[in-house]
């Protein structure tokens, strides 16, 4: 009777192990049923929204001409492909701040997002810009100094919120086992928060625009 418990008891020991190895396993396969939908519709959106904030917070810093290790608040960014080179158009270096920091981190997001499309789904997918991202674009490149302030602040928060909401979807609808995922959506959701509360108070601070609500249309420029 004693060896039929313990054998009893290994088999069941047995079978949590086997289980728990399966979840971990799982965690590096796609996403079952409406998750793996959802999740290569985020991954691919996310690199589109990315791909054209590049090409936005391009025209605030300017681009880089000459690579130099001097850290200072005329520093520009890399000319996202397809792109010519910019002078800035904007006079702010907070503005400037923004989109270098924002820059530089969607960079890696996007790698990121390409990444986890290549590993899980088998899926190589390369940046494109929307109708509305190359209309939002031309909106900037007319216009410099103040005009473009208010106009980035618009376009970008806007931009922004649309991220930070369906980074909140996928807190929601990711698979449950790809943590790494949920990180990422999170990380993605608090910088965008972050970045808009920001550029509201700027606007209210420097432009006397303290009305803008990121969740309503565009207004008419």
């Amino acid at each position: 009777m004693k060896f039929f418990h313990v054998t009893h008891a290994l088999k069941i020991f047995a079978g949590s192990f086997l289980s728990t190895i399966a979840v971990f396993a799982f965690a590096d396969q796609p996403g079952r049923g409406l998750t793996n939908q959802f999740e290569v519709y985020y991954l691919k959106t996310i690199i589109d929204h990315h791909y054209s904030s590049l090409r936005i917070t391009e025209l605030a810093a300017g681009t880089e001409y000459d690579i130099t290790s001097v850290i200072s608040s005329d520093d520009r960014v890399h000319p996202s492909p397809n792109f010519i080179a910019t002078e800035p158009l904007t006079d702010s270096n907070e503005i400037k701040s923004i989109s270098r920091k924002n820059n530089r981190i969607q960079r890696e997001e996007i790698l990121l997002a390409q990444d986890v499309l290549r590993k899980l789904y088998g899926v190589k997918y390369e940046p494109r810009l929307t109708q509305k991202a190359q209309r939002n674009i031309q909106l900037l490149e007319t216009v410099q100094g103040a005009e473009f302030d208010i106009r980035f602040i618009e376009i970008l928060s806007r931009h922004y919120y649309q991220v930070a909401v369906l980074s909140l979807n996928c807190l929601v609808a990711h698979d449950i086992a790809h943590r790494e995922l949920q990180r990422y959506c999170q990380n993605v959701l608090d910088s965008r928060i972050n970045d808009i509360d920001h550029m509201r108070e700027l606007a209210c601070t420097s432009y006397q625009r303290c009305d803008i609500q990121t969740q309503r249309p565009l207004p008419v420029f």
